[in-house]
């Protein structure tokens, strides 16, 4: 007789961050981008002219990394989603 494989059995520590988790940490990001860019928007108005363009240029950059930074959300391994534990099958009484 063969035998048969144990179900597979995931424990909660399989578990990745939580969305509340994951879109807290993307918004805390985004805000400190967007609180680089003021400070650089501020310093190209009070600064010389050879600093005043490179802080001009990061005040420009900034708002689009900080969205795309934002926007990368949670990496999903494999198919995702919920993993369902089944139980092997059964043959049935006097079934082959």
């Amino acid at each position: 007789m063969s035998q048969t494989p144990e179900p597979e059995i995931h424990s909660i520590t399989d578990a990745g961050v939580s969305l509340s988790q994951d879109q807290s940490k993307r918004t805390r990001r985004y805000l400190w981008s967007m609180g680089i860019r003021t400070a650089c928007f501020l310093g190209a108005v009070v600064t010389p002219s050879p600093w005043r363009w490179i802080l001009a240029v990061g005040a420009l950059i900034l708002p689009y990394v900080a969205v795309v930074m934002a926007n990368a959300g949670q990496e999903r391994s494999g198919g995702g989603g919920l993993r369902l534990v089944t139980a092997p099958k059964r043959r049935a009484v006097g079934g082959r």
